[in-house]
C-alpha cells in the first residue's frame, strides 16, 4: 500500500509542480549556463546506491570545493540557490526518484556513503526502508543551514548537533510507520513552509502520541540551543 500511495501521489505531484520545475531549472541554467540539475550518490534501502536528483542550488562541482554539510553562509550557494534552499525547491525533483523506486515520499533522509560509514549498529536500521523526501527531522531541522552557519567545521558539527536527533527521529518513524502517519507528515511538511513555529508544536503533539521520550520532545521543540550529543546506540 505504501508503494502504491507513493506512486499515485508522486505522479500527480510531479504534474502539478511541473511549472515550478521548469521555471527554476531555467533560472539556474541562465545563471551560469550549466546544467540545472545536481546528481548525488546516496545510500538507499539495504545499502543499495542510487543517484538522487536535485535542482542545483550550488556552484558546479561544489562537492570538490568543500564538505558534505552546508551552512547558510556557504560561499558555494548561488544567489538563486538561496531561494531554492529556503523553500526546499531543490527537493521537489526527488519525486522522480520516488517514481523510480529509489525513494519514498516519507522516510529517513538518504545519506552519503561517508555518512553511512560512521553509523552505529542501531543507526543501520535506517537502511531497512526506502529513504524519503521528508520525515519528522526534515521539519525539526529544516534550519540545518542556519544551525551550521557559524561553524568552522560543518561536517563535524552536523555529527555532533544534528545527526543524533535526525537518526532518533528516523528510527521513531520506522517503528511507527503507516500510511496515515505518512499523510500527516506530508501535510506538516507543507504547513512548515508557511509557519514553522506552529508546525513544530504539531510535530511534538504527534511524537507525544507515539510515546516518544521527553528528552527527545524537548529537543524537537527547538526552543533551546542544540548541544553535542551521542548518536543512538544499542
Amino acid at each position: 500500500m505504501k508503494r502504491l500511495f507513493d506512486l499515485i501521489f508522486s505522479f500527480f505531484g510531479a504534474i502539478f509542480l511541473l511549472p515550478i520545475f521548469i521555471v527554476f531549472s531555467f533560472l539556474v541554467w541562465f545563471q551560469d549556463k550549466q546544467s540545472p540539475f545536481y546528481y548525488a550518490s546516496r545510500v538507499g534501502r539495504d545499502r543499495k546506491l542510487f543517484t538522487m536528483v536535485k535542482i542545483r542550488s550550488m556552484v558546479v562541482d561544489a562537492e570538490k570545493k568543500g564538505g558534505e554539510s552546508t551552512s547558510n553562509n556557504d560561499s558555494r550557494i548561488t544567489s538563486i540557490g538561496k531561494i531554492i534552499r529556503k523553500y526546499k525547491i531543490d527537493e521537489l525533483t526527488q519525486l522522480f526518484n520516488v517514481i523510480r523506486g529509489d525513494m519514498s515520499l516519507v522516510g529517513p533522509r538518504p545519506n552519503t556513503i561517508n555518512g553511512v560509514d560512521v553509523y552505529t549498529q542501531l543507526e543501520t536500521k535506517l537502511l531497512s526502508v526506502r529513504p524519503g523526501i521528508t520525515d519528522f527531522s526534515s521539519i525539526v531541522f529544516s534550519d540545518e543551514g542556519e544551525i551550521l552557519s557559524s561553524s568552522l567545521s560543518p561536517d563535524e558539527d552536523y555529527n555532533l548537533l544534528i545527526r543524533p536527533w535526525k537518526s532518533r527521529l528516523g528510527l521513531i518513524y520506522i517503528k511507527n510507520k503507516s500510511i496515515l502517519l505518512d499523510i500527516k507528515i506530508i501535510l506538516l511538511t507543507i504547513l512548515s513552509i508557511f509557519s514553522r513555529k506552529r508546525t513544530l508544536v504539531y510535530v511534538n503533539d504527534e511524537l507525544r502520541k507515539l510515546g516518544v521520550e521527553e528528552y527527545v520532545l524537548k529537543v524537537c521543540e527547538r526552543t533551546k540551543k542544540l548541544m553535542p550529543a551521542q548518536p543512538p546506540k544499542l
